[in-house]
This record gives structure tokens, sequence and C-alpha cells, in this order.
């Protein structure tokens, strides 16, 4: 077993271990990767405060993330084809999550359904909704979500329309995959992960075979979902969901002002700013940049999450003291995950709150409530000067 001391060790062990094609799903932004890319470096630019002489014991990371208490303020965010990335991928994350003490986020597009997760770990999971054109099945889907007992609906905004990734296409990744001889010889090198996936069943679309009437099984699954985001998602259409699901809502993808004025006003618990981890709209902003903006604008309305771009404790304490209740993370525990199944997510999230621990201490602060820009050296023209 190797020394694993940082989140990019665990990504080099998910890089050997995964097929080609699951690990660029997870590695890889829309078009020129802009935004991918500095969704991690635009971290670099913000500085810590180094403070001495202070009283370093009795440290706590405990918070809340919309009224549940958590052992630190990260919720692992919903992944589309987790069980990919390893056997009953969503399954093992989850159980992760809840004992480590941290929310985990269910994906529309998983592999393992609502009732896989429910039945496996016996604990309130938050779901993530995509809005499709199918009416019925968005309806449908809230009501198994509500009968699964998930304690919020994560609304995500920015994937009304598919952003274009080269690295997907280049290696055929589509629902279902298309098999080229390249990809078919890749996958036969990854004798680990095969054996593993042949023991599970769970190897389609679980939330979405079988219940969608147009996607009964794996060969139509493709045109369905081709077909479905709805590109007509607007405020009225997120009230009237919000209203369907009648429990803690919380609004995903969040980039503006703006956006973030008319999502409180439509009566979310919570917002995360998110670019979608850089793969949506490339060329947009990195998210910890807009995130100050944002708070200041509604931070004292509603809980202000923030996601894309965290791969350290270090980034999670930054976006802490700009302002963010708490933060999503995606590829940091997917690494994990890939390389080492549910032992490689907990590692992942024993790594993140140790970096956070010792950084907070460094930097004079015990408790992560009172963390704040204090602890922060930020350029002045961090937010830009934009015309």
């Amino acid at each position: 077993m190797p020394v694993i001391t940082t989140i990019d060790d665990l990504k080099q062990m998910h890089r050997r271990r995964a097929p080609k094609m699951f690990f660029d799903y997870c590695e890889s932004g829309s078009w020129t990767e802009q935004t991918f890319r500095e969704n991690t470096s635009d971290f670099d630019k913000l500085r810590l405060r180094q403070r001495i002489a202070v009283d370093m014991s009795n440290r706590t990371l405990a918070s809340t993330m919309i009224g549940r208490d958590v052992a630190m303020p990260v919720a692992l965010a919903p992944v589309g084809m987790t069980g990919m990335q390893c056997a009953d991928g969503e399954i093992k994350a989850a159980r992760a999550a809840l004992k480590f003490g941290v929310p985990y986020t269910l994906s529309t597009m998983s592999i393992c359904s609502i009732e896989d997760v429910a039945k496996a770990t016996k604990a309130p999971f938050w779901f993530q909704l995509y809005v499709m054109r199918d009416e019925e099945f968005v309806d449908n889907i809230i009501n198994r979500a509500k009968h699964a007992g998930c304690d919020a609906l994560v609304l995500t905004l920015d994937l009304q329309l598919l952003g274009q990734r080269h690295k997907d296409l280049k290696n055929g990744l589509s629902a279902p995959p298309k098999l080229t001889p390249k990809t078919i010889l890749n996958l036969a090198t990854k004798w680990s992960w095969g054996l593993e996936m042949l023991q599970t069943k769970n190897r389609s679309f679980g939330n979405i075979v079988g219940h969608a009437k147009s996607a009964t099984d794996m060969s139509s699954l493709s045109s369905w979902t081709a077909e479905q985001f709805e590109p007509k998602l607007d405020w009225g259409m997120i009230a009237r969901l919000k209203e369907k699901w009648g429990g803690k809502l919380i609004l995903k993808g969040i980039l503006d002002v703006e956006d973030a004025k008319k999502a409180v006003a439509v009566g979310c618990d919570a917002i995360v700013v998110s670019n979608h981890g850089g793969r949506q709209l490339d060329g947009a902003l990195s998210a910890i940049r807009m995130l100050p903006a944002i708070v200041a604008a509604v931070g004292t309305q509603t809980e202000v999450l923030m996601d894309s771009g965290i791969r350290s404790g270090q980034d999670i304490l930054k976006a802490r003291a700009l302002g963010a209740h708490g933060v999503m993370i995606g590829r940091a525990y997917i690494y994990g995950l890939g390389a080492m199944g549910e032992a490689g997510v907990t590692k992942s999230l024993e790594i993140l709150a140790r970096e956070m621990d010792l950084t907070m201490a460094l930097c004079g602060k015990r408790d992560i409530a009172d963390v704040d820009r204090d602890v922060l050296l930020v350029p002045k023209d961090f937010e830009g000067d934009w015309a």
C-alpha cells in the first residue's frame, strides 16, 4: 500500500485503476477547459495569514448544513455515473459519507438507484434532480426520493443544454458507452475494475431504466437522454418543483449575483455557487472568484455553499473564509472512490479534514465557525474589474 498524503495521490491511483473513458469523464471540462483549470488555479491566488502564540488546542470542524449537524462543512456532490468509477460506487460513497458524518448527494444520472442507496445506507441522503421534458418522470422521481427519505432536493440549474466535452466525445462516452477496439483494449487492461463490475447487477442508469416510459433498457436509453434535458427550465418551473417537493431545496449552478437574488426570491434553503466543475460554460469565471460577490448579495438570506475546483482542505478553508457556509466536493472524493472504493472515499475525507484542521490552527483559529476573511490575504484584483 503506498503512502497516501494528498488528494492528488488518490487521483494517480484512480487514473491507473479505472478505464480511461471514466477517468477522463471525471477529469475534464468543456471546450478549451479554461474554466476547469481556473477553478483550481484561482484558489492558489489566495494566500493564508499565519498567526502565532495563540491557543491551538480543542479544535473543531463541526458545523451544520441546512440544519443537519456535520463533522465538517462538506457534502459529497452529485456525480453522474459514479457507479462506473467503481462497482456500486454510489452505495460505497454514501456509506463512507454516513460514517464520516457528512451529507451524500445522489445524482439523477447515477448507476445505483435511489432505492438501492436507501436500502444499503439506512440514513437520509440528498437527491439531485435534473429537470427533464418528461414531466411524469420528474414527478415520479421526486416522489421516489420522498419515499426513500431523502432530506433535501438539490436542483441543478446549469445543465439545460449539455456542454461539449471533447474527451468524452473522443472516448465514445455516452449512455450507454460506445465501445470501439481502442476502448475495449483499455477496458481489458483494467482487470481489477472489471472483476468488481462483473459481480454487481448495477451497470445501467438505475434511476431511469425501467422508470421512464421510453427508456425500458440500455438500448433505448441513449435516445431518451439525448432528448430529455429541459431547455425551458425557468424560475416559474423551479417554483412548481419546489412546491411539488415540499422539503428543503438547494439550488445548484448559481454563478451570478442577479441569479442568486432570484434563487432567494423563489424560497430556497441554500444555493451552490458553481459552474458545474467547468463542464458547462467554458470561459465563465471560477466559482471561488464569484463567491464573495454572491455572499455579499444574499449571504444573510440563505446558506451559500460552493463547489468547483476544491482539491484540498486549504481550499475548503479559503471558501469558508470568503463566506461560504460549506462546500460540495466532487472530483476530490471520486478520485478516492476510483482508487480504493469506499475506503478511498473515507481516505479523501480524512485528508481534507486534516488539511483543514491544521491550516485553521496555523492561521490562529480553533473553531471553523470563527474562520473568516481575516485568515486570508486576497489580491486586490481577485474579483476582477470587468467592464
